[in-house]
C-alpha cells in the first residue's frame, strides 16, 4: 500500500478508499523491527482481534514497536522513493546490459520490484538465483569482492528483486554488477 501511494504520488487513504478491508505491515520498507495494523469494518476487526487472541497473538510493551512504525510512517515518502530509485536504477543497468540471458523492461519498474525475464533454456531461475547467492574464488580474483545477492526464483522464466530501506544504492550497484559477472561466466 505504502509503496503504490509514494510511486502514484497519492495518500494511502486513496487507495485503500476502494477497500473492505487494508492490512499494512511497518517491517522491511518503513524499517520498523515488526508490527502491522488492520483496518475494517468494526465486526471485522472485532472477529480478527478475538481469532489473534485465540491462536496465541499478543503483544506486551507495544508501544516501542508502535514508536517505530510511527518513525517509519513520517519517513515513509522519502524512503520508499529511494527504494523505488534505487530499483529503477538497477533495472536500467540490467537493460543496459542487453544480455541474451537476462531481460528487464524497466518502464514496467513502478516501485521496488523488479521482474527480471531469465530467457534460454539454462541457466533456471533457480540457478541464477543459486549462482548470484554463492560467492567464488573466481569471482573474488576478478571483480576484488565477494558480493551474495539474495533473489527470488518468481516463476519458471522469471527472477524477483526487492528493495527495501536496508538496500544502499551502493548494494544496489553491487547486484547489477554481480548479475553482470554471473551472465558473463554463463555465456562462457
Amino acid at each position: 500500500l505504502m509503496n503504490a501511494a509514494v510511486a502514484q504520488g497519492v495518500r494511502p487513504a486513496q487507495i485503500a478508499q476502494h477497500c473492505d478491508s487494508v492490512s499494512l505491515c511497518f517491517s522491511k520498507g518503513l524499517g520498523a523491527p515488526c508490527g502491522a495494523v488492520l483496518a475494517g469494518c468494526r465486526e471485522f476487526v472485532t472477529e480478527a482481534w478475538w481469532v489473534r487472541k485465540l491462536l496465541g497473538g499478543g503483544m506486551r510493551q507495544a508501544g516501542v514497536l508502535a514508536a517505530a512504525a510511527h518513525l517509519g510512517l513520517q519517513h515513509a515518502e522519502e524512503t520508499l522513493s529511494r527504494d523505488h530509485g534505487n530499483a529503477r536504477r538497477f533495472a536500467e543497468g540490467i537493460h543496459a546490459l542487453d544480455s541474451p540471458l537476462c531481460s528487464i523492461n524497466p518502464a514496467a519498474v513502478e516501485t521496488n520490484i523488479v521482474m527480471i525475464t531469465v530467457q534460454g533454456a539454462w541457466p533456471s531461475p533457480a540457478e541464477l538465483c543459486d549462482r548470484l547467492r554463492a560467492v567464488s574464488e573466481e569471482e573474488v580474483a576478478e571483480t576484488g569482492q565477494a558480493v551474495s545477492v539474495l533473489l527470488l526464483p518468481w516463476s519458471a522464466r522469471t527472477v524477483r528483486a526487492v528493495w527495501h530501506r536496508n538496500v544502499s544504492a551502493r548494494d544496489t550497484e553491487l547486484a547489477r554488477r554481480k548479475l553482470e559477472f554471473v551472465a558473463r561466466k554463463c555465456q562462457e
